[in-house]
């Protein structure tokens, strides 16, 4: 599974970030995943972000 932030989408509320500050940052001043981390789905928190988001820019998805 991989997390990620669509830039297009992303407003920069940083709800992400104060959710699962170990997962996600603030890249220009909208929310994105920190390098090397885009596989932690299941750190706590990070499913509770996603679906949170105010802009629903992050996804989780599965990979092939």
């Amino acid at each position: 599974m991989r997390i990620s932030v669509d830039p297009e989408q992303c407003y920069g509320s940083g709800d992400c970030v104060h959710r699962a500050p170990s997962v996600f940052t603030r890249v220009d001043g909208l929310g994105a995943v920190v390098p090397g981390r885009e596989h932690d789905v299941d750190v706590p928190r990070v499913r509770e972000a996603a679906e949170g988001c105010p802009s629903a820019a992050i996804t989780i998805t599965e990979e092939e």
